[in-house]
């Protein structure tokens, strides 16, 4: 069996603001599951569905800075948009872009949740 991402899940202090930030940056679909504040989250579509995500209020704060442990890329088509998008719901750029030779051009961002994050354009698309 490969040992293949089948989920991730995004913790953070303000779900309707997280939730904002990703429908907005990405066109991800949130749907309500389980307990309020907690949704499934559409990565793609019926052709392409994408990983299934989950997104919930973050049981613990945050304490000092740096990566969540554990680190995601968001494959993209267009970079620039994302890029843009960032910028214009509340993300902060961290990582400017950044070619990696023959794998494609990648930017790292922290979303309004503080959680680190990365997006990129691949050559060739990665295996889903």
């Amino acid at each position: 069996m490969a040992n293949n991402l089948a989920s991730f899940s995004i913790h953070v202090d303000d779900v309707d603001r997280a939730r904002a930030f990703y429908e907005a940056v990405f066109g991800w679909r949130f749907e309500p599951w389980g307990p309020p504040g907690f949704y499934v989250i559409h990565t793609g579509d019926e052709a392409s569905p994408g990983i299934q995500g989950l997104m919930h209020k973050r049981q613990v704060p945050r304490a000092g800075t740096g990566l969540n442990g554990f680190e995601c890329t968001i494959a993209v088509d267009d970079l620039d948009a994302v890029y843009t998008a960032v910028a214009a719901n509340g993300g902060r750029i961290t990582m400017e872009r950044a070619t990696i030779p023959t794998v494609g051009t990648l930017i790292r961002f922290d979303d309004p949740e503080g959680n680190d994050v990365g997006a990129m354009a691949y050559e060739t698309q990665p295996h889903t």
